[in-house]
């Protein structure tokens, strides 16, 4: 089994990173600490590297790791059309659990997965983590964890999870390593798409809304989950519902569009979240793995749904063609009358009849199909011609067309 490396003394943590840099130099992946969970990462611009994350994880491209870097100052180099709101929050909670979706650089040679153009960026506030950065460069990481179970809060938990898929596990101790605040959502990290006009929470997590909005006021809280019984942490919180949630596995998690597990991105969600790409245009004012690149697992989650949606639709109507009889309408009625017994309401009335009304039959039609320019002949550009015309043509009174 992969071995796992202490790095609890300085000499423990260089024998470590230089063994880390050279697993990532092979476009290996490895399992190291954060300052929210562990997370696995590889080079970000190793495509094997990344595809091994993805596949150690049981992700699709469609929810990109997010990236970590070691500096705020990186962000000029992987991200473009930086906004002002992105700089103050970067500036505010870097190094720090803040993931920030920016659209990429167009020119980096990187392949994340299905980013749509954007990255999920974040400066960890972890000296083992920050110490790999330094020497490997940017890494995509997302929370060390096979997709659908917790997040690791150990190196042995990890290792649990991931076995030998991952070359070497970097242990210190339990994350997180310090107090998470009483009144934050998760112990991830929050998730921030900045592709917009306004900044918009795609994900609540370690640095809480009301905080986002002393930096930048009109950051947009999304939709924002409710908030934990009184008294009771995050961490209990997430153990009540089963789990601390795995980056790209929370709600939130695209990058994707960019940026996202993202992420996208366009999932995104760093180091402990992936984001699915967030998947908005310049100027959208909201995003997408969320996953991305990918892609934290913010905007991963979105995209994934958005994928599963299209899915479902195109195989139904697949269905419907194929056995028409299997998705013969409901009697009318039985979707309006509420579960309460109470009376259904008018507009529910007329939407069941419109839904109960039998479709009139249409044949399948091929959406792939060639499309082939019409190549029958046309006479002097005209397209149509009257059954006269038609015969004087045919006896040879070319003449006297369109007379």
């Amino acid at each position: 089994m992969s071995e796992i490396r202490p790095c609890g003394t300085p000499q423990e943590l260089e024998a470590a990173v230089t063994e880390a840099a050279g697993v990532v130099a092979d476009g290996e992946c490895l399992v190291l600490p954060t300052d929210t969970v562990y997370g696995i990462g590889c080079d970000a611009f190793s495509a094997p590297g990344v595809q091994g994350l993805l596949g150690a994880k049981g992700r699709t491209r469609e929810m990109p790791p997010p990236v970590l870097i070691a500096r705020p100052e990186v962000i000029d180099g992987l991200a473009d059309q930086v906004s002002d709101d992105a700089r103050a929050l970067a500036q505010a909670f870097w190094p720090g659990a803040l993931t920030i979706i920016c659209w990429a650089q167009p020119t980096l040679g990187w392949d994340l997965g299905e980013t749509h153009g954007t990255v999920a960026l974040r400066v960890p506030d972890d000296a083992v983590t920050r110490a790999v950065l330094e020497r490997v460069g940017p890494m995509a990481v997302s929370s060390a964890n096979r997709t659908g179970m917790p997040a690791a809060r150990t190196a042995e938990q990890a290792r649990e999870m991931l076995q030998d898929r991952v070359a070497l596990y970097l242990d210190d101790g339990p994350r997180p390593a310090g107090e998470v605040p009483a009144d934050a959502r998760d112990i991830a990290s929050t998730i921030v798409d900045c592709t917009g006009e306004t900044p918009v929470v795609l994900r609540h997590g370690a640095i809480t809304l009301q905080r986002l909005r002393e930096v930048v006021p009109n950051v947009d809280g999304g939709t924002e989950p409710a908030a934990p019984a009184s008294g009771e942490s995050p961490e209990a919180a997430a153990a009540a519902g089963g789990a601390v949630p795995a980056d790209g596995d929370a709600a939130a998690s695209s990058q994707g569009s960019p940026a996202g597990d993202a992420v996208s991105a366009n999932g995104a969600g760093p180091a402990s979240e992936t984001v699915p790409a967030s998947g908005t245009a310049p100027g959208s004012g909201a995003s997408p793995e969320t996953g991305g690149p990918v892609t934290e697992d913010a905007t991963v989650a979105a995209r994934e749904r958005d994928l599963a949606i299209d899915r479902a639709t195109a195989a139904s109507r697949q269905s419907a063609h194929q056995s028409p009889e299997a998705n013969a309408p409901e009697p009318f009625g039985a979707g309006a009358a509420p579960s309460d017994g109470s009376t259904p309401a008018d507009e529910d009335l007329a939407t069941d009849l419109v839904r109960s009304s039998p479709a009139e039959a249409r044949p399948f039609v091929d959406q792939g199909r060639e499309r082939t320019p019409d190549t029958e002949p046309r006479w002097d550009g005209t397209g149509a011609l009257s059954m006269a015309e038609a015969q004087r043509l045919v006896a040879g009174e070319a003449e006297n067309h369109g007379a």
